[in-house]
């Protein structure tokens, strides 16, 4: 029932992967599993992208046969705990700074997996840039301390994202490829003092390329930071000349305010889709929306798909319990 469904993250390489039970595009047996998802979304009529995803370093060394992360720099999410490849709670580890050919092999590595996205019927990718990960750290000063052509200027620091375009515009046309961006967020310990700046070049920059959408994580579910002016999702749109997409923690009256304002053309819904599956009839209609899933089901791999299965509103049963209640003894 949505107008375009995104997956969740798909690490695009094993060096790239870093969070138990969270799922991948880069063997031919992942391959095989996503052909059937997506075969079952085209089948009702939808169209799905694939998010493109590597976890920099909120990856942990359990996952890695060297037992290290590299990411943009050498740093630390020394605030943010994760768990390891057996499931234990633990602390991010101290990355050490990408190599240019390891970062000339992320570059190949998106391009592969672009490939095994399109093998798998995928309508198009979205570039995973928010949230601490990979990109989001190139693009950071908080985080990209590098001193080559990767570092230092913000040109320089938009590099990798525009390589990355550029390798998956030869799998994909540009209007089947998104970008995700957070210039507001905290997750992942992000925040510079020059976010504005960074982000209005590099949102400009975007607008070149005449992309499908850009999606900004507005920061306001996951918390932002205070370290800069917010980068509204108003002045995105100014900036950006093709459809934005507005997300993070949107309720139906916020999403509508948006849309009707001219402020964005897009809103996603996450978490909320979750746990109701019929969540735009259920926005048409007025029907209540289910209780939200604990935050664990997100994370915790045990779960399974006790996570995963929500009925649809069914409103004559809905009528049927709800006289039930008001007369328990006749119902």
């Amino acid at each position: 029932s949505a107008g375009l469904i995104m997956s969740e993250g798909c690490a695009v390489s094993e060096l790239g992967y870093g969070w138990r039970g969270a799922p991948a595009l880069y063997t031919d047996e992942q391959q095989v599993g996503w052909k059937k998802v997506v075969d079952a979304v085209h089948a009702e009529g939808g169209k799905m992208f694939v998010q493109l995803w590597h976890m920099g370093r909120q990856s942990h060394p359990s996952f890695h046969p060297s037992n290290e992360v590299a990411s943009c720099s050498s740093s630390c999410y020394d605030t943010g705990r994760t768990h390891d490849a057996d499931g234990n709670a633990t602390g991010f580890p101290t990355t050490r700074e990408m190599t240019l050919e390891e970062i000339k092999q992320v570059v190949e590595d998106h391009r592969k997996c672009a490939e095994r996205a399109k093998a798998a019927g995928f309508d198009g990718v979205e570039f995973h840039g928010a949230g601490g990960y990979l990109i989001d750290e190139f693009l950071q000063t908080s985080t990209n301390k590098r001193t080559d052509q990767y570092g230092g200027s913000v040109e320089n620091r938009f590099r990798l994202l525009r390589e990355l375009i550029e390798a998956v515009t030869t799998v994909y046309p540009a209007e089947r490829i998104a970008v995700r961006l957070s210039p507001n967020g905290v997750y992942g310990g992000m925040g510079s003092e020059d976010n504005y700046e960074t982000f209005t070049y590099v949102i400009k920059e975007l607008s070149k390329l005449g992309l499908c959408y850009l999606a900004t994580h507005d920061g306001f579910g996951f918390g932002r930071y205070d370290k800069c002016r917010v980068f509204t999702v108003f002045e995105l749109k100014t900036l950006f000349k093709g459809r934005v997409m507005a997300t993070c923690s949107y309720t139906r009256d916020q999403a509508e305010g948006v849309l009707h304002a001219g402020v964005a053309d897009l809103v996603g819904f996450g978490r909320p889709f979750l746990v109701n599956p019929d969540l735009p009839a259920r926005f048409r209609n007025n029907w209540p929306l289910a209780e939200p899933l604990a935050y664990e089901f997100f994370w915790n791999a045990t779960k399974g798909l006790e996570g995963y299965h929500f009925p649809a509103y069914d409103p004559k049963k809905a009528e049927t319990d709800k006289a039930k209640k008001a007369d328990p003894v006749n119902p």
